[in-house]
């Protein structure tokens, strides 16, 4: 089976790559000129070269495949032209699913993530059916993964597009060559350069369970339904306390009030418009950390038999490849 890969060069479009050629599909990589191809080296992939915002390109890409996995997205936290991230995740996953659509790709799993869903309002752990709408979302980010899921759930419905969403929380794990932002975490803590921290929570998982999740989608999904592929839900202090303890430092222990810290990042998103430099607090991180962003996967688990590792075990093979590859 021909499958096109969107992202494969990225930390979790790589590691589904990397699932669907160990099951035997011919993975077909869509890959940007100038793109980082690190996490592909080694990888008996076909190379098609184009861009979410090139329809032309995307047609190409998609001639001749069986299956669509769209992974590929704009992820940061910040970025000083919003525009340039809504156009690449929203319009360019409008793009590719209308590619798909027309090349007759018959089975598409659209990878989104749990910023598209809602949050429960006391900690709860939140589920596919928690409310959300686009006003609830904080920052850039949060926005185009909620209207690109929107996007993709009207062509389901209109276009009888053969699409399953899956909703992944937060990744860690080898491979994170970029780093994400939370690869940016793990590596400061591994570093010992994360003194003082805000309190937060995060669902982690492996990355590797991440890709599995993509595959079980594929082969047990129900078109049109989304699935959260989450792990194990850890405050911040947790997850900061489990990396010391992996390199033998100790934990951060000076906790930072959410109001004492915005002055600082808005001076910190200040300098990085004047420098080009992405700042290492943002306003809408913050913002973010007021609420504990904790997920279930019970569909997943139920309805495709979805099973992930420790919490522990991710952060251990994040350190490790960190670790093996200078980042610390």
């Amino acid at each position: 089976m021909t499958t096109l890969v969107t992202g494969a060069t990225g930390f979790v479009g790589a590691a589904v790559a990397r699932r669907l050629l160990a099951g035997g599909h011919d993975v077909r990589a869509l890959v940007r000129a100038g793109a980082d191809r690190r996490n592909l080296d080694g990888l008996a992939v076909d190379i098609a070269l184009g861009d979410l915002t090139d329809r032309n390109s995307l047609d190409r890409a998609a001639k001749g495949c069986e299956a669509l996995f769209h992974v590929a997205a704009d992820y940061r936290i910040w970025c000083p032209n919003p525009a340039i991230m809504m156009r690449v995740n929203v319009e360019g996953t409008a793009n590719v699913m209308a590619a798909a659509g027309a090349a007759g790709v018959g089975r598409i799993v659209h990878t989104s993530s749990v910023a598209a869903l809602g949050l429960g309002g006391d900690g709860t752990p939140a589920d596919e059916d928690t409310p959300s709408t686009e006003r609830d979302k904080i920052g850039p980010y949060k926005r185009s993964k909620f209207l690109a899921e929107q996007a993709v759930i009207r062509m389901v419905e209109t276009d009888r597009l053969p699409a399953v969403v899956v909703n992944p929380s937060t990744p860690i794990g080898p491979r994170d060559i970029k780093p994400t932002p939370t690869g940016r975490i793990v590596v400061d803590a591994a570093a010992g350069r994360m003194p003082a921290y805000v309190e937060t929570g995060l669902n982690v998982v492996h990355v590797d369970d991440v890709a599995a999740g993509h595959v079980l989608a594929f082969e047990h999904g129900a078109i049109g339904r989304r699935y959260i592929l989450g792990g194990e839900n850890l405050s911040l202090r947790e997850i900061l306390a489990a990396v010391a303890g992996l390199v033998g430092r100790p934990p951060p222990r000076l906790r930072l009030p959410h109001g004492a810290v915005m002055p600082v990042a808005y001076a910190a998103e200040a300098w990085a418009r004047l420098t080009g430099r992405e700042p290492m607090v943002t306003v809408d991180g913050v913002r973010m950390a007021r609420k504990p962003m904790f997920y279930s996967s019970e569909r997943a688990r139920r309805e495709l038999g979805y099973g992930p590792r420790p919490a522990s075990e991710a952060l251990a093979d994040a350190v490790t490849w960190f670790t093996a590859n200078g980042y610390c």
